[in-house]
């Protein structure tokens, strides 16, 4: 029997043999070589181009993953500095009260701070009224009433912003926002008090007419 190594050595002759002498045979059979490698180098190209494609696809995904990282703790710093400065205008007005109390500068001072930081907190202009009441109706004798107010969207907001509030000094309040009513015939949608040192006998009297009372201004709810 003639074994295969034989077998692959005949056929390899004659073929060498026939490829030479038939040329119609050799473009067959270059033919058939030619479709098979065109067919191989595109499996192989095809495979890389999809291969290249899911690399793709998958850095892509890593980016996105990564850029959402990124934005969350952005966010999140953003969200700490916001913090930071919050507390430090808070201590700010806390000293700045403490500093109008005891003289070291003026409470006209304070109030612009605070009404600063509401304008920006809050996109609204406070306004400083400044009227005269001759008939003595706040003050039990004629004097000037000063009160800030703010109007937006057809909403009245008077504010008394003061470095500290007596239980007295609430009801002053109450008897500027009664004259300014009558003076200009409106009626004042919110009442509010900024202060961080209001005594509890002027919160009780607060609350009892209807007034809102923040310690600091970027504690006011939204206006």
């Amino acid at each position: 029997m003639i074994d295969t190594v034989e077998v692959k050595r005949i056929v390899r002759d004659e073929l060498s043999t026939i490829i030479h002498e038939d040329r119609e045979f050799y473009e067959i059979v270059q033919h058939l070589v030619r479709d098979q490698w065109l067919e191989s180098s595109e499996r192989r190209f095809n495979k890389i181009l999809d291969e290249l494609r899911q690399d793709r696809e998958e850095q892509s995904k890593k980016w996105e993953e990564q850029n959402q990282k990124w934005e969350e703790n952005q966010k999140m710093l953003n969200q700490i500095l916001q913090e930071i400065h919050k507390m430090s205008r808070k201590h700010e007005s806390s000293i700045g009260a403490l500093g109008s109390r005891w003289g070291l500068h003026t409470e006209e001072s304070f109030r612009n701070a605070l009404k600063s930081i509401l304008e920006d907190s809050f996109d609204v202009q406070v306004v400083h009224v400044n009227e005269y009441d001759d008939s003595g109706e706040v003050f039990g004798h004629p004097d000037q009433v000063e009160l800030d107010v703010i109007i937006k969207n057809g909403m009245l907001i008077v504010c008394e912003i003061k470095s500290s509030m007596s239980r007295s000094e609430v009801y002053s309040f109450e008897h500027k926002i009664a004259f300014y009513e009558r003076m200009h015939d409106c009626q004042t949608s919110r009442k509010i008090i900024i202060s961080p040192m209001v005594d509890k006998y002027a919160q009780r009297v607060a609350a009892k007419l209807g007034f809102e009372v923040y310690s600091y201004a970027e504690d006011v709810e939204t206006i």
